[in-house]
């Protein structure tokens, strides 16, 4: 046996040097990223994103007039769903979102509508609007 001399010596501990803690000791054998960001990077690739549908003539004029309704009824504060378009800000595309609220008012200097929450929507990014206000308004 080549160790039967020392085995049953006790484990040397210097003076001037204390063990190392449990956590800087595991930190030693902790995974290293050599391409920092690199798995974000491939992962924000990987991301999907919608493209903007372009709205045809008689989907524009439909929300034409469902936004004359409103505007006609802003102080009745009516319920309605809003499915609008977000771009995304990192890359090309964004994403469709529906909102329920109680329409507040039309903002005319900024084309948008406004909840009742303080949302605000601009009319180039609403894809469609619904509610029953609507119902026997439109033909």
């Amino acid at each position: 046996m080549r160790y039967d001399n020392i085995i049953d010596f006790p484990h040397p501990v210097l003076k001037n040097h204390y063990p190392m803690s449990l956590y800087n000791r595991a930190a030693q054998f902790a995974p290293f990223a050599a391409l920092a960001g690199y798995g974000d990077a491939c992962n924000e690739v990987t991301r999907l994103t919608d493209s903007r549908i372009e709205l045809d003539d008689d989907r524009a004029a439909d929300l034409d007039a469902k936004t004359q309704i409103l505007i006609d009824h802003t102080g009745e504060q009516p319920e309605i769903e809003i499915e609008y378009f977000i771009p995304d800000k990192r890359k090309s595309g964004g994403a469709y979102y529906k909102i329920k609220g109680s329409f507040r008012w039309f903002d005319s200097g900024n084309s948008c509508i406004v909840l009742s929450d303080g949302t605000a929507i601009a009319i180039a990014d609403i894809y469609r609007i619904d509610g029953e206000i609507f119902i026997g308004l439109l033909q």
